[in-house]
This record gives structure tokens, sequence and C-alpha cells, in this order.
């Protein structure tokens, strides 16, 4: 996947601060995602429009993982800091520890693009969480892909 210049969020994460996201979040990345987390951190992809729930969506940005939010200008695109500000409405398990649903892009007006931990915490599919419909304990989601590689496969 391409993504456009210049959008990549500084600095780029180590593999070894992916793992300890991965070991606080309780799940295991799909090693494409990883990589790609690795190499693109944040970006903005070229091919940004996808289908599902018979609707179109777009991906304003990748979301990112940074050390120190605090002192980057882009930090409210760190997957905690999104994290943080909606939690809550990503489970429909108040005793939950770590993620059922793990949001890896911003979509347009405010969706996000998530791996779905729900049904497997080893082999994530790829979902949107819809803002506006979903409530505290109560996510609503779209199925999108299997994987993140066949949702990758997918943009346009």
């Amino acid at each position: 996947m391409n993504v456009e210049k210049g959008s990549i969020i500084l600095p780029l994460p180590t593999e070894e601060i992916v793992n300890n996201e991965e070991n606080m979040w309780r799940v295991k990345l799909p090693a494409k995602y990883k990589s790609f987390l690795i190499e693109n951190n944040g970006g903005v992809p070229v091919e940004k429009s996808f289908m599902a729930n018979n609707h179109s969506y777009a991906i304003d940005r990748f979301l990112c993982v940074l050390e120190d939010t605090e002192n980057n200008d882009l930090g409210e695109y760190d997957i905690d800091v999104t994290l943080t500000r909606i939690e809550e409405r990503l489970t429909d398990n108040e005793d939950l520890v770590g993620v059922d649903l793990l949001p890896i892009a911003i979509l347009f007006a405010g969706d996000y693009l998530c791996l779905d931990y729900r049904e497997s915490k080893d082999r994530p599919k790829v979902c949107v969480w819809n803002h506006e419909e979903s409530g505290e304990l109560d996510p609503v989601v779209y199925f999108v892909a299997n994987s993140f590689e066949e949702f990758i496969n997918s943009l346009e």
C-alpha cells in the first residue's frame, strides 16, 4: 500500500514499541498490519476508498503509535489516545482487560476502521465502528474484511 508523501507521523515506532502495545492491548497484531505500522505510522493512504454495509467509506488517516503524544503535533492520531476517548463505546464488556475492537484508522465523518478481536485474539477481522450508532458498552460495527491483508487489497 502506498501512502501520501510526507504524511507519515514521525518518529516511526520500533518493533519493541509495537510489541509493548500488543501486550498492553492483549492482542496479536496481524504481521501485515504490524509491518505497515512500523513503516507507515499514521500515513494517509493514496487508495483510501472501500465499501462496507452498502456504503462507501474513505480513510482520512491511519492511526499511529507514538511514545510521546503530548510533544507531537499529531499526537491526537495515536491509537492509545483514540482508545482513551472512545474505549467504553468499543466493547460490551465493562470488565474487559485489553481490547475487543482496536481502532487503526479514522474515517471521513468520525467513524473508525478497527481490527475486530471479538471472535479471535490472534486473527482479527476488519470492521467499521459507527460512532453515531454506538453507545456506552454498545458498539455498532459493520464487517469489512476477514483480514488486514484482504482489506488492503480492496482499497480503491
